[in-house]
């Protein structure tokens, strides 16, 4: 029924517990795949030291995590896709109950559950704006990611539907994935705390690359010319993309990058 799909690169120690949170589920009908995206850390020998049946994995190039989840996509058998991240984990009832919410709601495609976020030992308190959406969540999903990627389970047809992730993202390819689904698809919130994220550390992207808004920016603009919004969900869209740009304009002449800051100071003209 699921394929567990876990990108990897260079974190071992974290990836042994979320490949335990995974083939330590409840539910027992499904695949657990870790694509290693060329890790140099002992990657190699944690991963061949499994003899669960239910467990593969395969050893990359170093081309990115949307490379390896396309990859994960691409060579997996279930019906519904789940995502865990290697710096993640599940409860063991992530899948189970999950299970039984696709039964509940056979005409939904998309479910996502809420999380429990950790950061240097310390459990964060989640503000009213990181409130798990539920329905049509394309307006939530504009200022900033409401899914998280270890939290969903989604219908394969989605992706034949929608198209895989964009491997031209250096980052936030999740935030693009779910204008694009959630446009379309309605999400179901499974209210319990199955997730649990570890953040807060020197090797996830978000602390290595500077003005991610620039890649949500791309988002916005990709959608836009995509032509397939209602009349209210662009109007919504471009104020966003007003928004965006002008955080990001901003934060380019504090760095001393004018040009940069003026061509997206006037980026959203384009759309209006």
């Amino acid at each position: 029924m699921f394929s567990v799909i876990i990108p990897s690169f260079n974190r071992a120690p974290m990836l042994k517990t979320a490949v335990g949170s995974a083939l330590g589920q409840t539910f027992k009908d499904m695949e657990v795949i870790v694509i290693d995206d060329g890790s140099t850390d002992g990657t190699a020998a944690l991963l061949n030291a499994y003899e669960d049946d239910r467990f593969s994995f395969i050893s990359t190039g170093n081309r990115g995590v949307s490379s390896s989840r396309n990859l994960g996509l691409k060579i997996s058998k279930g019906a519904y896709i789940a995502f865990l991240d290697s710096d993640d984990r599940w409860t063991e009832n992530k899948l189970e109950l999950a299970a039984r919410y696709i039964e509940l709601f056979p005409d939904i495609s998309i479910f996502h559950t809420e999380e429990i976020w950790h950061k240097n030992g310390f459990v964060l308190k989640q503000l009213k704006k990181h409130k798990k959406p539920s329905g049509h969540v394309y307006r939530d999903a504009l200022p900033l990611c409401c899914i998280g990627m270890s939290t969903v389970v989604i219908k394969r047809s989605v992706f034949d539907d929608i198209g895989v992730f964009d491997e031209t993202f250096e980052a936030c390819e999740d935030y693009d994935l779910w204008l694009r689904a959630s446009f379309k698809y309605e999400v179901k919130l499974i209210p319990e705390y199955l997730t649990v994220k570890d953040g807060g550390r020197n090797d996830q992207l978000s602390s290595k690359i500077w003005g991610l808004d620039r890649f949500r920016i791309k988002a916005l603009e990709k959608i836009l010319l995509s032509g397939v919004l209602s009349a209210e969900d662009r109007s919504a869209t471009i104020l966003e993309l007003r928004k965006k740009c002008g955080i990001f304009a901003k934060g380019a002449i504090k760095r001393g990058r004018p040009e940069e800051a003026e061509f997206y100071a006037s980026l959203p003209g384009r759309y209006t």
